[in-house]
């Protein structure tokens, strides 16, 4: 049995010829597939950017088809309220003509005192009905005359007028809203040709007026 000396440790086997600095462990040197590593990492690191690009490419184009796609269903819906509104007021006006004949002969028979009794209560009734679907009746005397709403049956001549004015009103007008459904038919006066205006006149009369008390 071989008897280990205390206090000595064994050491390596040093050839022959060696140096002291051979004996010593040398560090280990990195490999190749260490030296890769860091290449590696960055390609993966640009693959996952271009991958990352292309996905928010395709997400800003789904978002601006979705904003295309929400704006034309909001003017689809714009379209189709304004024609349900425009068939609707179509509709009304198509009904209310019909009842324009009954409604002048309930005027009619206001201004010779018949509107009396059972007969005044349904009338009133049936003009509020209309009232409530938006018929509004136009056309007075004394207004002057517009050719977009008014249609002339009578004409003459009139040296108290200084415009064509609505004399008489033979036939009152019917509109819902902005739609004319009927125009007023009047009797129309303009003035008398060569005749000097009443407004002229009374501005010439104040004139003569407050000249005639100044001294010549």
């Amino acid at each position: 049995m071989t008897e280990e000396t205390p206090g000595f440790e064994e050491k390596p086997d040093v050839p022959s010829g060696a140096t002291p600095e051979d004996a010593e462990p040398k560090a280990a040197t990195p490999s190749s597939e260490e030296e890769a590593a860091p290449a590696g990492d960055a390609n993966q690191t640009t693959a996952l950017t271009a991958q990352l690009d292309q996905v928010r490419t395709a997400l800003s184009e789904r978002t601006g088809d979705l904003q295309r796609l929400q704006a034309e269903y909001q003017n689809y819906r714009r379209r189709v309220e304004r024609d349900r509104v425009t068939v609707k007021e179509i509709a009304v006006a198509g009904l209310l003509s019909e009842l324009l004949p009954v409604l002048d002969d309930v005027g009619r028979a206001r201004e010779h005192g018949e509107l009396v009794g059972g007969f005044k209560s349904v009338a009133e009734s049936l003009e509020t009905v209309v009232a409530k679907l938006g018929l509004q009746q136009f056309g007075k005397e004394g207004e002057p005359f517009d050719p977009t709403i008014h249609e002339a049956l009578m004409h003459s001549y009139a040296p108290d007028v200084t415009e064509t004015t609505c004399v008489a009103i033979l036939q009152p007008g019917y509109r819902i809203g902005e739609r004319t459904i009927r125009p007023a038919r009047v009797a129309v006066a303009e003035p008398q040709p060569g005749a000097t205006p009443a407004s002229a006149k009374e501005e010439k009369s104040d004139d003569e007026e407050s000249g005639g008390g100044e001294e010549v």
